[in-house]
């Protein structure tokens, strides 16, 4: 192999709600494999992070693993941000306040919200999209007796397995319950915070990747989130539910390679 270093890109990846950086333990080691350098984190009170979300009061103390790890990227560089679920607004934090550090924004299956209303807005359509009984066994508790606290959310095992591992493997599905934890959707934060704007958020570019089989955002959502705020780019996903980094890594990092490629 020749010189590679122009084509070596920096995957920047960022889990959903009750995750970790250890649900990208598949995709990771096939990026590296391809060439690429891949920083896996830890947003706050996720994964192996020591806070517990009762802690992390707003979606910027909770996406401020990856403020920090932005804010150290040098001037001269770029990277792929990749954003999964939830992740996808902390992607758009980092968008907003470091847009001439990414090269692309990748949206897997993710909250991806716009330039004019409130970032709480592609949740509440969400929510309004999707009846209650929809969340399962998932729990949804106020972090403390007081009126304006957020609500934790921790998805149960059917939630798990009937929504978001559905096309998985046992051992995945395993994985998944032992190792996830509480988390919250921020949704009194998000509804006070003001829109992204034009000029950071929106200089980005964005690419959506839609989960065909995603019972957890179903494809009519994603596809709403697309028409809300369109992108540079579309691709699809096919024979995958809401974990493609899990369910089908290769098809996954065959994807985001090609589009770090062309919007190096």
């Amino acid at each position: 192999m020749g010189d590679t270093s122009d084509e070596q890109k920096h995957f920047v990846l960022v889990h959903g709600a009750c995750h970790g950086a250890w649900s990208w333990f598949k995709l990771k080691p096939l990026l590296e494999a391809a060439g690429h350098r891949v920083s896996a984190l830890d947003l706050s009170a996720s994964g192996t992070d020591t806070k517990i979300i009762q802690q992390v009061t707003s979606i910027s103390n909770y996406s401020m693993p990856l403020l920090e790890l932005m804010a150290t990227i040098p001037p001269e560089e770029k990277v792929v941000l990749v954003g999964h679920s939830l992740g996808g607004i902390s992607l758009a934090l980092a968008m907003e306040k470091f847009p001439e550090k990414v090269s692309v924004a990748v949206f897997l299956s993710a909250f991806m919200p716009d330039y004019i209303h409130r970032p709480s807005y592609v949740l509440d359509q969400y929510n309004e999209r999707t009846p209650a009984e929809a969340w399962l066994d998932t729990e949804f508790l106020p972090y403390d007796t007081q009126k304006e606290s957020e609500n934790s959310m921790f998805f149960g095992p059917k939630f798990m397995s009937l929504k978001l591992y559905s096309l998985c493997s046992n051992e995945d599905r395993e994985l998944g319950n032992i190792l996830k934890r509480p988390s919250s959707l921020f949704l009194k934060d998000l509804t006070t915070s003001k829109p992204f704007t034009k000029e950071g958020y929106g200089s980005v570019k964005r690419v959506f990747v839609i989960c065909d089989e995603d019972k957890g955002i179903p494809k009519g959502i994603q596809q709403w989130m697309i028409d809300n705020s369109p992108v540079d780019e579309v691709k699809e996903l096919n024979g995958v539910d809401h974990m493609p980094m899990l369910c089908d890594p290769k098809q996954l990092c065959v994807c985001l390679v090609d589009i770090a490629l062309r919007y190096g």
